[in-house]
């Protein structure tokens, strides 16, 4: 029980303050903003957990989809995201926990939340992901393919893996290696 206390919002704090964060690329990840471009309807109401600084977020807004959400323990990377896009409405920046967030939406995007969670919480995830979803809603994201490690995050995870925990609650359209990663992530 004391390991799963470690990835609280005071360890996720720290982070920011000590420019801990590994992931950050900086701008919205490649494959997901090609996904994000391929989308019509700027209705859609789109959340995003663990967003961190919220670049994908930043460039939906800037895309014109208004009806987004960013959800992240942290305090730090929604000021950042504040900061950078003044007139993103504080509603729909949520410091709060994913687990305990009660709404629902037309899109999930999913961007180095999953790899982040203790693996533990994995499946608990994929129920929560299936209960924020609108009846025909999508889960679109990117998942780490390296074998699971016990140091982390990120965490690890495979295929096969990915498979057995998602499709009881899903219907998977796509679960192949992403072909526009950034350099760093390629093949990964």
């Amino acid at each position: 029980m004391k390991k799963k206390n470690k990835l609280n919002r005071a360890y996720w704090e720290r982070r920011y303050e000590t420019d801990e964060i590994g992931w950050n690329i900086g701008y919205p990840s490649t494959p997901i903003k090609f996904y994000i471009d391929q989308l019509k309807d700027k209705s859609l109401k789109i959340l995003i957990p663990g967003a961190g600084n919220g670049y994908e977020a930043e460039y939906l807004w800037n895309s014109g989809f208004k009806n987004v959400f960013v959800i992240d323990l942290a305090k730090q990377p929604l000021k950042n995201l504040k900061k950078r896009v003044p007139n993103f409405p504080k509603e729909q920046l949520l410091q709060a926990d994913f687990f305990e967030l009660s709404n629902t939406f037309d899109l999930i995007l999913e961007q180095t939340f999953f790899c982040a969670l203790y693996p533990a919480l994995r499946l608990k995830y994929v129920e929560k992901m299936h209960q924020l979803l609108q009846t025909h809603g999508r889960l679109v994201g990117l998942l780490f393919d390296f074998p699971l490690t016990e140091s982390g995050p990120p965490f690890g995870g495979i295929k096969a893996e990915y498979k057995r925990l998602f499709e009881p609650y899903f219907k998977i359209k796509t679960l192949q290696t992403s072909i526009n990663s950034i350099k760093e992530r390629q093949g990964k």
